[in-house]
Parts: C-alpha cells; structure tokens; sequence
C-alpha cells in the first residue's frame, strides 16, 4: 500500500491506472441508479401519472423532455462550481447524495413526491456526472494514447450498470410494484458512492480531485464556507426545479403565440443563448492555438447532440413502440428491453477498444470526424430497419422482436463509434483551466437531444386512454416517424463526413 500512497499514479492495473477502476465500478452503480428509474419512467407516467388524461403520451413526454433536459443542462453550473469551488471529489459526493435522495423519494406514491424526485436526481446529477468523467481523463497525461482505451473500459462500467439495472427495476416493477423498482435504484446510487469513497481511502488518486484551492473552498457568503453554501443552495433549488417539471401543461395550448411550449422549453431558449455568449467570450480571449481546438469541441458536441436527439428516443418512443407494437412474449417486458442498447455495448466495447489501439500502432486509426460521422451514419441505418418492420407485423399491429434487437446493435454500434471517443477529445481540446465546464457542455449536448426527443415524442404520441392502444394504425404512426429520422440521421452522417478533412486540420495534433 506504501507504493500506492507515495506514487498513485504509478501503480497499474491491466495497462491502466488503478484509479480507473475505482471510477470504473462508481458510475456503474450510479449509471444503475439513472438507468433502472429511466427504464420505468416513460411507462410509469404513461400508466400511472397520466393515465386518466386523453393526450397521456403528449403529458409523458413533455416531463420526460423536461427532465431530461435539466438533468443534463444542471451539469454545466454543476462543473463551473466544481472548477472554482469545490473539486471533483467533493463535487461526486454532493451529487450522488441528492440523487440517492431522490431515488428513494420516487419510491413514495404521491403526486408531488414524484416531482420532487425528479428534482433531486436533476441537481445531483449536475454535481456528479461531469465531474467523474473529468476525473477518468485526469488520470492520464497529455498525450497519453491509452486515454481513448481507458474511457471505452470506463463506458462499459456505464453499460453493465445501463444493461443490469432496466432488467432487474423492470422485474421488481412488474412482479412487486413500479416503487421496489425506484427504490432499488436508490440504493445502485449509494453503492456507486461506498466504492469512491473506498478508493478516496485507498489513495488511488493521489491528489487528483481537490479543491482548487483552500480559500475558495473556505471562503463565506452570509457567514457560511462556501463548502456548505453549495449544498444549501442545491437542496433549495429542488423545490424550484419540481415547479418547472409540474409546469408541462403551461403555456402548452395549441395556437398560442408560444406554440406547443412550456417553461422548459423557453428555459432552455435562454440558456442556449448564455452559452453561446459566454463560450464566444472564452474563445474570443483564448490562444490562437486554443481557439481552433475550442471551436471543435463546440462542433464535436454539436454532432454529439444529432445523435442522442436521436438515440435518447430509447427511453420513450421506443419503449411505448415496445410496450404496444412489438412481440415480447417470453422474452422480456417493456422496460427490460431498455437493457439491449447497453447489452451491445458491453460485447463489443472491448473488441473496438482494442480495435482501436491495433489501429493505432499501424497509424491507420480514423480521425475523431470520420467515427462521428459513421457513427451518424449507423445512427440512421438503425432506424431504417425498424421503420421496415410493418412489412412484418400480424394481423394487431405487432412486429418480431428481431428488428429492435438489430435496430438497438446497430445504434450501439455507432454510440461507440461516438460518445466514448468524443469524452476522451473535449479534455484533449480543452484548456485546463475549463475543461470541467466544457466537460458540462459535452453533457449539455445530451440536454439539448432531449428537446429533440420532446418533440418526435410529441408528434408519435398516441392520444387515447385505452390500455389497447396497440394496432396497424399505432404502429404506421411508429413506422413512418422512424423512417423519417433516419433520413435526417443519414443525411447529418454524410455532411460531416465531407467536411471531415476541413475538422482534422482544425484538431492539430489531437486524433
């Protein structure tokens, strides 16, 4: 244990810095957290929440959009505070507190305790989430070729958490009640914080993580150290939060001068307007240098937004297409098949890790564009074969499970292709005086995809309060929206993969 104190980061373990599996086995519990209480979301409010309302889908995906907006819009205020006040440690640890609060609060049945929950995961999600990606890439140094490997191993700890969690909340939901299935996720987060906190007391980390400094960390606002002025602040903007979430039915009449919209909605109109001012400031007052890659990581993340606006369709269209249209009998349930995106994800992370080094020593590895634009490209290949299954359904509308299992490897396929390449690239291009906050507006991308997925969620919605909402008619609806978002999926593909020249010679050194 003594090498491990006086050298941390000499210590290896399988080519790889000890402390990435401490990270490792943190997310994947807490990803067991987020991912068994999305699982159940989607239908819990279609059957529960909503269920006396005759436009339930319309309801359900309004909140689903909304919270999933904020939860990852909260981690760009959660990665500046981390930046100047509290570290990355302290950061995790704040975040995953609140979330296991709100996990455990969804367990209760009542109305305003639902929103509540929501509101806790959304700000203690901003807290951890960018924080513990940003402590993966610390771990490396510059340069270091084992960072894209490293954050693939990372993304499948997220991917065993993703495919164990929708399989067994998604039992215990059916069999027990939606509540045992929330409150299990609860304590998937509790168990991700013992296995930090274990390596915090191991000092795999070193001392990686800190506070910026001691007088920021100890600095009073109203007489209270900002350490726990934080946390004050964070537990009182819940109330606010579960406000904004109850609020889907605002502003939302047809015709209206606002259109389809809600407080969210307009939120987010106004954020999107601060970042753009704010990062146009940080790119105006950066290096030459600096500002190309900057510039980058701005267009990579826009590309990252395209893709989860489509593939975060999983948890809401595609679960009711599950859940009303497609043949699981014997198979599994509706929230279960949650569970396949993260199934491929795990078979394969490794073999393409690995395809990715072997590419690496031959200096044929393609550049960061090239696999953001294939990924796109599989991204819309994905959803062309399950608009294709109404050529395979019976007589009541209902298609074989075979074409979402193929829809779902192909998608992985090209998540992989994506999103753990693209955390790797924003620390690369990132100055580090900022990278927790460019690593908040990498996650940002995935708070903006989830507007995209409130809108196609809106125009799929099936508006009826009949259980059997199943049927030819439902399942056109279904169809004919996935064959149009692979047209858009495959036309992005292609346009990026034609500039990918001009953004290899923007990226310099970085691959």
């Amino acid at each position: 244990m003594s090498d491990i104190s006086n050298e941390p980061f000499e210590k290896q373990t399988l080519g790889h810095p000890t402390g990435l599996f401490y990270l490792f086995f943190a997310e994947l519990w807490e990803r067991f957290s987020f991912y068994g209480m999305r699982a159940l979301l989607m239908l819990y409010m279609t059957k529960e929440i909503f269920k006396a309302l005759s436009e339930k889908d319309i309801a359900a995906a309004a909140v689903y959009a909304s919270y999933g907006s904020l939860v990852y819009a909260s981690t760009v205020i959660g990665g500046r505070v981390s930046d100047k006040i509290l570290g990355m440690r302290s950061s995790i640890f704040l975040g995953g507190i609140l979330m296991s609060i709100g996990h455990f609060v969804l367990a209760i049945e009542n109305d305003v305790a639902f929103f509540l929950a929501l509101a806790f995961i959304v700000v203690g999600n901003g807290f951890f989430k960018p924080n513990i990606s940003t402590f993966v890439g610390s771990l490396y140094k510059d340069g270091d070729r084992r960072k894209d490997s490293g954050f693939t191993i990372f993304y499948m700890g997220i991917n065993i958490g993703g495919f164990a969690a929708p399989l067994i909340c998604g039992w215990l939901a059916v069999e027990y009640g939606w509540h045992y299935g929330f409150g299990l996720a609860g304590i998937g987060m509790l168990t991700g914080l013992v296995f930090f906190w274990s390596g915090i007391k191991k000092n795999v980390f070193g001392d990686k993580g800190m506070p910026p400094s001691k007088e920021a960390y100890e600095k009073t606002i109203l007489s209270i150290p900002q350490k726990i002025f934080v946390p004050i602040v964070a537990v009182l903007f819940v109330p606010v939060i579960a406000s904004l979430l109850a609020s889907y039915q605002s502003l939302g009449v047809k015709g209206s001068f606002l259109g389809d919209k809600n407080y969210v909605n307009i939120l987010f109109y106004l954020i999107g307007i601060g970042v753009v001012v704010f990062l146009a400031k940080i790119i105006f007052e950066s290096k030459p240098e600096e500002r190309k890659k900057l510039f980058m990581a701005v267009l990579i993340t826009f590309f990252m937004t395209l893709f989860w606006g489509f593939h975060e369709l999983s948890g809401s269209v595609i679960t009711l297409f599950a859940d009303r249209n497609v043949n699981l009998d014997g198979i599994m349930n509706a929230s279960q098949t949650n569970s396949l995106n993260s199934l491929v994800i795990i078979l394969l992370s490794i073999p393409i890790s690995l395809l990715w080094a072997y590419l690496s020593k031959r200096n044929l590895n393609p550049r960061t564009p090239y696999k953001f634009g294939l990924g796109l490209v599989l991204a819309g290949v994905s959803f062309y074969i399950l608009s294709l299954s109404e050529g395979s359904a019976d007589e009541n509308g209902m298609v074989p499970f075979a074409y979402l299992f193929i829809m779902y490897f192909i998608l992985s396929i090209g998540e992989l292709f994506m999103s753990p390449v693209g955390l790797s690239k924003i620390t690369d291009l990132s100055p580090k005086r900022i990278v927790a906050f460019m690593m908040g507006i990498w996650f940002l991308s995935s708070a903006y995809a989830f507007q995209i997925v409130g809108f196609i969620s809106k125009q799929l919605a099936i508006e009826s309060t009949d259980v059997n909402v199943g049927g030819l008619e439902t399942l056109s609806v279904y169809t004919d929206g996935f064959a149009l978002i692979s047209q858009y999926a495959l036309g992005a593909g292609v346009v990026v993969l034609l500039f990918s020249p001009l953004m290899k010679k923007l990226m310099g050194n970085v691959h």
